[in-house]
């Protein structure tokens, strides 16, 4: 594609987002949506870009949610000031973590980050600062002072903003001088280190970068569903997650938002088929498990790069065919002309 081709195409991709929920009758499944997608393409960064594997991002989530409900409903902080601290303190806690964890890699580092996710919902159903087995009730509407957020729609735009502000950071910390040192951690980190590139600083920046999206995205949902538990972060959700990223494309910009659309209108589809009269009511996520698993597969084997990876090659060759028919055109042209 063109560079204006591709501006008009996330101009309009854009004005789709925000004209869409007014269409909208319940927008809870479009706000999951939109914070998945940011989810999303944290982890696109840190898988595709940096090479790297994580089964755990729900870990990040929670502990952004959890900044939100523990500072607001515990300690009363203004509600804006909670959602800034969420990405925060979510990018901490990966930083932290992240020190011992990333020394590992492949599917060791896989399992690792699966294991911090069983560990944070264990200890938000055991202690009691997070509402142990209760969870957390009573999360204040986001806003400042009189000014607060009550509607879906405002919510909505709320959760455009912070996906749109991911995309942004995404765009430019790839195209920056660190960015070119993640993409070598995803070739060889053997060769990025001999190329002067601090493997295990990037490695954590990287991963902190993705879990502050994260914790950006678990904050808003904790405002946005002012009730938060251990039965919020399902493992299920994290593993979602690495499939979005998977089927949308790793390492590109837009893989983990075209991800999470297919992804989530999938699963809205399964949840309404699954409301048919007369389905037991263990068929929602039976149907859910068996979709996830095929269209996995599915994409492992005729879409390998991805859906975006996939189309940006199409296009790209498709204009290669077209210039080199021109070129011969005007190449058999001037032979006639010559000849003539």
């Amino acid at each position: 594609m063109t560079k204006w081709a591709k501006i008009g195409a996330t101009v309009a991709i854009a004005v789709i987002a925000v004209v869409l929920p007014f269409f909208l009758p319940d927008l809870t499944f479009y706000v999951q949506m939109v914070l998945a997608a940011l989810v999303v393409t944290g982890l696109s960064l840190f898988m595709g870009y940096a090479g790297q594997a994580s089964l755990g991002q729900g870990a990040f989530v929670a502990a952004g949610a959890l900044t939100v409900a523990v500072t607001t409903v515990q300690f009363h902080w203004p509600p804006l000031l909670s959602l800034v601290c969420a990405p925060i303190v979510a990018a901490a806690f990966a930083y932290l973590v992240g020190l011992p964890l990333l020394r590992l890699r492949g599917h060791y580092l896989a399992f690792a980050t699966l294991a911090l996710l069983l560990i944070v919902q264990a200890l938000v159903s055991t202690l009691p600062v997070f509402g142990g087995g209760v969870g957390l009730f009573g999360i204040p509407p986001l806003g400042i002072g009189d000014l607060v957020i009550s509607d879906q729609i405002q919510y909505a735009f709320v959760a455009l903003a912070a996906l749109a502000l991911g995309l942004v950071v995404s765009r430019n910390l790839i195209a920056s001088r660190f960015g070119r040192g993640v993409r070598a951690l995803a070739g060889s980190e053997s060769a990025a280190e001999s190329s002067g590139v601090d493997v295990v600083r990037t490695k954590l920046a990287i991963f902190a970068v993705a879990a502050a999206f994260a914790g950006l995205a678990g904050g808003i949902s904790a405002f946005f569903i002012p009730y938060v538990s251990s039965d919020s972060f399902p493992a299920l959700v994290s593993f979602t997650y690495v499939i979005m990223a998977v089927v949308g494309g790793l390492g590109t910009l837009w893989g983990g938002v075209v991800g999470a659309v297919l992804l989530s209108v999938l699963a809205q589809a399964l949840t309404t088929v699954s409301a048919t009269p007369g389905l037991p009511p263990t068929a929602g996520p039976i149907l859910q498990y068996a979709a996830y698993a095929v269209v996995l597969i599915l994409a492992l084997i005729f879409l390998p790069r991805g859906v975006v990876p996939t189309i940006a090659s199409g296009l790209a060759g498709r204009r290669d065919r077209k210039r080199g028919a021109l070129a011969a055109a005007s190449a058999h042209e001037s032979a006639t002309g010559s000849l003539g």
